[in-house]
């Protein structure tokens, strides 16, 4: 081989060798970079000014950064590896809320949120922010600051914008005469802006010493100066909502009329179950307890005598004296009772408590489970009044015969046991004999009495005989016992659609029925309160026209008051 040879051959190798180590490097791998990313804060907050801050990220890899809102601009967007200072610019805030955004650092896979707020143009400072109160009447000032005028835009009937001087605002906080506590709130408005505060009074004392002042008539005492009743009946009764049968709302002009009428004593049928707002304990709304306080005043204006009950209030209680309700209903008729008891409790002895109405289980024979559980629910009211304490403890009160009816009453009323003595009276209703009184079927009949015989048919039971017959049987069973009764309801509809000399002679029974039932029950000791359920109509008891006042019903007055 020449030296040519040689030469070119050992040229090849070394070529081949550099050739076999370069492609022996290039499978060797490449390391891999762990993306690492740091964002100094997770918050960033603007006033409402324009203006700028900054915020530090550190990453090992290529990085940027969105911003949710307009508003909001960064520079720089984005960058390569290591540490940054961005400017983070927030335009400024016009509007009068708080508004926010958010940043979005991206770094690889890796991903931080900056939240981001901006001040409003002005801002609302209330405080303090809460109240602990006493029962007691009083005062509170709240302090409001804001750039904007400042409103009060909502607040609890019992807490009154009394004056305001600045930013202080003077409230009167009038007493709670409830057994519970009550909590309101005011709520403040600057702009768009709301901040509240929270007020919290506590109850009035449940039970209170006893005070006799204004209260010196026993149950036979104040029944002689009751003499003659008459009911708002559909009224205050009606669940949830005074008008919904159909009547206007009571009017001081309403009661004035009744008063000149001659009536000297008005019951009040009240619902109360419609107006709870917390059914955990039964808690009464104080707009609906206000609102039958001023009836009950509209009735004292005149020197009337008020009797306050439970009447049927969608049957909760007086369709149910089962012992599977009797737990759960006597529970509720000492909260509601507690309720109403403590917030009359200054009224004097021209108020008085009815603790039901007609509790039944349905219109046949008691049973003994019935009986006892609606005496159970007679005793339950007793109790929680006496319990309140005050004029309570004098208050006369009036229970109820099962279904309110005469004979059940004579038969099984048993009056429940009261620490004090003499205060309480009995309740029956009366609507005999029903073909005439309150019945629409075929079977009605329009007339009664012995001398109404002539022109027509009469019912051929309940005439007069049964009325004294009846009424003597509760002055033997409880008058003459010491026992006032009051008959809370009786009357006969009129049935003014029968036309002709037909309905003039319905209407002069009818009064004669009513004077002969007022007249006898009286003599016998009983109260007699009239049922006037407002309407006008066929088929109604009113006396007086509700919106007006003035009496509709003459001769059924008359006849009522009739000696």
């Amino acid at each position: 081989m020449t030296s040519f040879n040689k030469i070119l051959s050992c040229t090849f190798y070394l070529v081949l060798l550099s050739f076999i180590a370069s492609a022996a490097s290039a499978c060797d791998p490449v390391p891999e970079i762990t993306p690492e990313l740091i964002v100094a804060k997770d918050a960033l907050e603007f006033s409402n000014e324009a203006g700028s801050t900054r915020l530090a990220i550190k990453s090992n890899i290529d990085w940027k950064v969105t911003a949710s809102e307009t508003w909001i601009t960064v520079t720089p967007p984005e960058g390569v590896a290591g540490t940054h200072q961005l400017t983070v610019e927030a335009t400024a805030n016009a509007g009068s809320t708080v508004r926010q955004a958010e940043l979005t650092v991206t770094a690889g896979s890796l991903s931080k949120k900056v939240r981001l707020s901006q001040a409003p143009a002005h801002s609302l400072t209330v405080s303090p922010k809460s109240f602990d109160l006493t029962h007691e009447a009083t005062e509170i000032t709240v302090t409001a600051v804001s750039a904007l005028p400042v409103s009060l835009v909502s607040n609890p009937d019992w807490i009154n914008l009394r004056n305001s001087a600045g930013p202080n605002l003077v409230f009167s906080i009038s007493a709670n005469s409830f057994s519970l506590s009550r909590t309101g709130k005011l709520i403040f408005a600057s702009g768009n802006l709301r901040d509240s505060v929270q007020v919290v009074q506590k109850a009035a004392a449940t039970t209170i010493p006893a005070d006799a002042t204004g209260m010196g008539s026993d149950a036979v005492q104040l029944a002689a100066k009751m003499k003659i009743g008459w009911n708002l009946g559909n009224t205050l009764e009606v669940p949830g909502n005074e008008t919904g049968w159909g009547n206007p709302p009571t009017t001081q002009t309403l009661i004035d009329s009744v008063k000149a009428a001659g009536f000297t004593t008005v019951r009040l049928p009240c619902a109360w179950d419609s107006y709870i707002d917390d059914r955990s304990t039964h808690r009464i709304k104080e707009s609906w307890l206000r609102r039958v306080k001023e009836v009950v005043d509209y009735c004292y204006k005149n020197d009337m005598y008020v009797i306050v009950n439970i009447h049927w209030d969608g049957g909760w209680l007086e369709n149910n004296p089962t012992y599977a309700k009797q737990t759960e209903v006597n529970a509720k008729q000492r909260a509601l009772w507690e309720q109403i008891a403590v917030y009359f409790r200054d009224y004097d002895e021209h108020l008085l408590f009815a603790g039901t109405n007609e509790v039944h289980a349905d219109y046949g024979q008691p049973t003994q489970e019935h009986l006892t559980v609606q005496m159970s629910y007679n005793q339950t009211f007793v109790n929680a009044v006496r319990s309140t304490g005050g004029r309570n403890t004098y208050r006369n009160l009036i229970v109820q015969a099962y279904n309110t009816n005469i004979d059940l009453a004579v038969n099984h009323l048993k009056v429940p046991a009261d620490p004090t003595s003499g205060r309480m009276m009995v309740e029956v209703h009366y609507y005999d004999p029903y073909e005439f009184t309150l019945s629409t079927e075929p079977s009605a009949v329009s007339l009664w009495g012995e001398p109404y015989k002539q022109y027509g048919k009469v019912a051929g039971w309940g005439q007069e005989a049964y009325v004294k017959e009846q009424f003597g049987k509760m002055k033997t069973a409880f008058v003459d016992k010491g026992y006032p009764v009051i008959l809370g309801e009786y009357g006969a509809m009129r049935r003014s659609s029968i036309g002709g000399d037909a309905l003039t002679w319905h209407l002069q029974s009818r009064a004669y029925y009513l004077e002969y039932v007022t007249r006898e029950a009286r003599k016998a000791g009983l109260i007699p309160v009239y049922w006037d359920n407002g309407h006008l109509g066929n088929n109604s008891f009113a006396l007086f026209n509700r919106t007006t006042g003035a009496i509709f019903d003459r001769q059924t007055v008359k006849a009522l008051m009739t000696e």
